[in-house]
């Protein structure tokens, strides 16, 4: 997240469509993650909390020229504290419906079966906590 005159945007790259970075236009955090929120909708998943992090907290550690992966981001974006996102579980129920219809009809292949995924990185033992 980043914020500018207009508002709160998002640099991200993903890839999974809905998951890209936002614009800064929206006046708030929240609604910045809440624009998240469909896209994040799966047979399981759905958004619960959000946290606005200063990335300048990791010092030296140059995250965005890095060749490999960046675990230490990961590991600070997982611990740190987050708020909490109250939402419908109506409203995730009818996305959910809606996201197997289109995977019915569609197709469409979650993330794991992506070609070339047995060239990723495993995240490092070191970074497999989780509190």
């Amino acid at each position: 997240m980043y914020r500018t005159a207009t508002g709160w945007g998002s640099v991200a790259r993903s890839r999974d469509p809905g998951l890209h970075g936002r614009r800064p236009l929206f006046a708030t955090p929240r609604a910045l993650a809440l624009s998240y929120y469909e896209s994040y909708i799966d047979f399981t998943g759905r958004i619960k909390a959000y946290a606005v992090v200063d990335l300048r907290v990791l010092g030296r550690y140059d995250w965005r020229l890095l060749t490999r992966n960046a675990w230490k981001v990961e590991q600070l974006l997982l611990d740190w504290p987050h708020r909490a996102i109250a939402s419908s579980d109506r409203r995730t129920d009818a996305m959910r419906r809606r996201y197997h219809a289109f995977r019915e009809e569609h197709g469409y292949k979650p993330w794991k079966y992506y070609t070339g995924r047995e060239r990723w990185a495993d995240l490092p033992p070191e970074f497999r906590r989780r509190g």
